[in-house]
């Protein structure tokens, strides 16, 4: 092989070489009428930066998937806290105190799970039937913050506070945020000219009993 046949063999291989190992360009899925819709939504919270976060990576515009999305991150954070919950149990095994404590904040989560199904038969399938039962989904959702509120009230001991706090308290502050989104639906509507009427009416007679009512 003579020496320019040799170059253009030598210069094709590093060519190709180089192109092999060229990372794409991630695709930013972010876009102005993203921005624009979490950012409505996120205006009524009090933690805008956790609300942003949790929204920003989500790939719809419509405010039901996001508004939706909030509430499915802190229905999955609860669940995660009891989990923490059974995790560090044994650990204080021989306190009866603390084990009273998280046996009391397990059950204040598993009653916060509760009101989610009951939450999530009221918001059903889109923006409508959530705004036909916002009454009720509002009313829920603040339930579920208070199970989460009560367990960490009722605990005393600084140190054993800490320690449970850091594990749940992502779910508390989840379900906060869906608690104002709910409390500022109104506004939120109005920033993003949604013209669906919100009832401000309680329809949980309307609902249907969750399967508990079925059995002994």
């Amino acid at each position: 092989m003579n020496t320019p046949i040799k170059l253009a063999f030598l210069i094709l291989c590093i060519a190709l070489t180089a192109t092999a190992f060229v990372v794409p360009a991630k695709r930013d899925v972010v876009t102005p009428e993203h921005e624009k819709t979490v950012a409505g939504i996120c205006s009524v919270v009090q933690d805008k930066r956790l609300c942003s976060i949790t929204l920003k990576t989500v790939p719809s515009n419509d405010p039901d998937v996001l508004v939706r999305h909030l509430a499915t991150a802190a229905e999955t954070s609860v669940k995660k806290g009891l989990k923490f919950l059974s995790g560090i149990k044994p650990k204080y095994k021989g306190d009866s105190f603390a084990t009273t404590c998280i046996t009391s904040c397990e059950k204040q989560l598993n009653n916060a799970l509760e009101d989610f199904a009951d939450f999530w038969k009221a918001a059903g399938k889109d923006m409508t039937s959530m705004a036909d039962n916002y009454f009720t989904c509002k009313q829920k959702m603040t339930s579920i913050f208070n199970y989460q509120s009560t367990c960490l009230d009722d605990i005393y001991d600084k140190t054993l506070l800490k320690v449970v706090q850091g594990g749940i308290g992502l779910g508390k502050r989840m379900s906060g945020e869906s608690v104002d989104v709910f409390a500022g639906m109104g506004k939120v509507f109005n920033t993003l000219n949604i013209k669906t009427k919100l009832n401000q009416k309680d329809t949980d007679s309307l609902l249907p009993p969750p399967l508990s009512f079925y059995y002994y």
